[in-house]
């Protein structure tokens, strides 16, 4: 019979064979087969040298027989190139090829500083603004550090999120990313049956995702053991310490193995954060990048002076004229009530939205979420348990209808848009009330607050604090005072809201004393309309300001003790003697009034170091700091230099407040 030639073995695996060696050799036996014939000695040597220069048998480092193993490949290509994408890594084949599927190109800042410092082993505190890519900088890493499933040692690598929605985004996220690698993800989360999660940790699952209040419950009922764990990541750290999960995450260390890998990823790095890492990393590296600039240069932000009352039409506005029907809009709001109430509202007037807050139904939650993320809706009415870490590619709008407390949450807000390299907008409905906020963000951000001016005509509109006009205003207020009498509904969810936010300002944080005191002296009748509405209605609304001016500003020439008096009464003397004695004092009131306004605005907050701790503090807990770092404080004539000068005992003297009570405050 004839027999064909077999083809040379080009990059396949080779055949393992028992002693003595053999080769494969065309000899036909009787019955038409191919045999083996035993290798000469000449034989073995070269075959040795050939297995040398052949891929080795399927491994944990190389889990396909077809595709070989790129890592020392790609690493002897890329020794030459100083930077470069993810081939410059050194990654698996599998780990490789799902960056690809997924369609990354090239490393963003926070990748390209943590990945290789993780593939060595050691313990990380990477801090980056929200938005640059923290989740893939630790989920590559920890597909080429476990290489291949194994069922018999179960859970080997635990990540901790502070809330659901971002627990299941990177479950999601971790599916799509490691779609060749071919691991077993358990999600243990709140809110979903025990049951499910009994049974998906009982498969062996090689990555647990998870909260940190239901993960305690489920160790402790069904006695986990996580001795096998060795790689741990705190995604969104700081805002698990905020939440008040420090004691759960402290048991959770307790149960791991010493020899573990620990990352904490974090847009912030509070004090807290740093005493953790003392206490439960070790020698662990710092990296920390953006923490200059903190919002991203592609966001454009719009600070709008509206009163409380008014808010409704404003965003109605915004909704209906300003923001394109094509771009997706997250509304940020102070309580569960106002998300009820807006979201009716804005069914009424035709927009439909979704909702999420965290006392509704997880079922009802993951509906909602998913139709926004799916486009069936463009509107999204949250508190702020969305702010932190959901990720929406194609978002494009966030509005904080109630502008937030704190400097770090408005930024974990805003940063769910201008998010890998696309632009986005911030609009700011703020009230009298929360102006100090304001200033107490661009305190925090160190960057002046510019104010529209009634004079100027300037396209710019980023960053901008103005007035709405006013018939914008009335037009949107009609309709809704029509949709209110019409709706018994409506009405009873408005008060509701109301009352809600009575209770909201009761646990509303203060704001500095510095930024109330620059709120008295600021002048809100120089306030001119913000650029964003146009120049028609701008000349039209400036004529109706001016009226309007003039009338507060009207005074009147006599008091009305002299209303039809003579000069020779007895209460047009009084009066000319009294406005005799207090002209002085006029006149140096009006001085320090011009003083004020000619003088260098104190409108214009400094750069204030905050949110981070001392320089020799993190010195002293992190064995490396990578990435850029702040300027030290210059010491002030007010301080003493040394601590001889201190007049008090400093062994023995104990402060009325924490060292670090002002940078916790923001």
């Amino acid at each position: 019979m004839a027999l064909k030639k077999k083809r040379p073995n080009r990059g396949r695996k080779p055949r393992a064979h028992s002693q003595p060696h053999h080769r494969d050799v065309d000899v036909e036996s009787d019955g038409g087969e191919f045999q083996l014939a035993p290798l000469t000695e000449e034989d073995d040597s070269v075959g040795k040298h050939n297995n040398r220069c052949l891929q080795s048998f399927p491994s944990g480092d190389c889990p396909s027989d077809v595709e070989p193993d790129t890592r020392e490949m790609v690493r002897q290509q890329n020794r030459k190139k100083k930077s470069g994408g993810f081939q410059s890594m050194g990654l698996s084949f599998p780990v490789f090829k799902g960056i690809m599927k997924k369609g990354y190109k090239v490393p963003t800042p926070i990748q390209r500083k943590t990945i290789p410092v993780i593939l060595d082993g050691k313990d990380v505190v990477a801090m980056a603004r929200t938005g640059s890519g923290k989740t893939a900088a630790f989920l590559i890493p920890l597909f080429e550090r476990l290489k291949v499933h194994n069922a018999q040692s179960g859970a080997r690598a635990l990540i901790l999120t502070p809330t659901r929605e971002l627990a299941l985004q990177t479950m999601k996220f971790t599916k799509e990313l490691g779609k060749f690698s071919g691991f077993k993800t358990a999600l243990i989360l709140g809110g979903d049956k025990m049951e499910d999660q009994f049974e998906a940790l009982h498969e062996n699952p090689d990555i647990i995702i998870g909260t940190p209040g239901r993960l305690m419950h489920i160790v402790v009922e069904m006695n986990l053991k996580l001795q096998n764990v060795e790689y741990v990541v705190f995604d969104e750290a700081d805002r698990l310490f905020e939440m008040g999960f420090a004691e759960h995450l402290q048991e959770i260390i307790r149960r791991l193995p010493d020899s573990r890998q620990t990352l904490l990823f974090s847009a912030t790095l509070p004090k807290q954060l740093v005493e953790f890492a003392r206490a439960g990393l070790t020698e662990p590296v710092l990296i920390r990048l953006d923490v200059d600039t903190k919002l991203n240069d592609q966001l454009q932000m719009a600070f709008f002076h509206v009163r409380s009352d008014d808010k409704a039409a404003v965003l109605l506005h915004l909704m209906r004229n300003i923001i394109k029907p094509q771009e997706q809009t997250v509304i940020f709001v102070a309580t569960k009530h106002h998300v009820e109430y807006l979201k009716e509202l804005l069914t009424r007037q035709g927009i439909h939205c979704s909702y999420s807050y965290s006392a509704l139904d997880q079922t009802a939650r993951k509906i909602n979420i998913g139709k926004f993320v799916h486009r069936k809706c463009m509107v999204m009415i949250v508190t702020d348990i969305a702010a932190r870490g959901i990720d929406i590619p194609m978002l494009d709008n966030v509005i904080n209808y109630n502008f937030p407390s704190k400097a770090k949450l408005f930024l974990h807000r805003v940063g769910r848009v201008a998010r890998a390299g696309r632009s986005g907008t911030a609009y700011s409905l703020v009230a009298l009330d929360e102006i100090p906020y304001v200033y107490d963000l661009h305190l925090f951000l160190g960057r002046p607050l510019k104010f529209a001016s009634q004079a100027e005509n300037s396209e710019e509109t980023s960053g901008i604090y103005g007035k709405v006009p006013q018939n914008t205003i009335d037009d949107e207020e009609s309709l809704l005072i029509a949709d209110h009498k019409a709706s018994l509904d409506l009405q009873n969810l408005k008060r509701v809201s109301e009352n809600a936010y009575r209770q909201y300002l009761k646990s509303r944080p203060n704001p500095s004393p510095e930024s109330i005191k620059r709120v008295r002296e600021m002048d809100f009748s120089t306030l001119g309309i913000h650029p964003l509405f146009g120049v028609n209605i701008k000349d039209a609304e400036l004529q109706r300001l001016k009226i309007i001016d003039s009338i507060k500003n009207y005074k009147a020439k006599s008091t009305i003790f002299e209303v039809n008096s003579t000069n020779k009464t007895s209460a047009s003397e009084i009066m000319r003697m009294t406005r005799n004695k207090q002209i002085l004092v006029i006149n140096k009131f009006q001085q320090l009034k011009e003083e004020k306004k000619t003088a260098p605005s104190k409108n214009m907050p400094t750069l204030m170091e905050a949110d981070l701790p001392d320089e020799d503090n993190i010195e002293t807990v992190f064995s490396e700091v990578m990435g850029r770092k702040r300027k030290s404080k210059q010491p002030t004539e007010h301080f003493p230099k040394n601590k001889k000068e201190c007049e008090q005992d400093e062994e023995f003297y104990i402060p009325h407040q924490p060292k670090d009570f002002n940078s916790e405050r923001g």
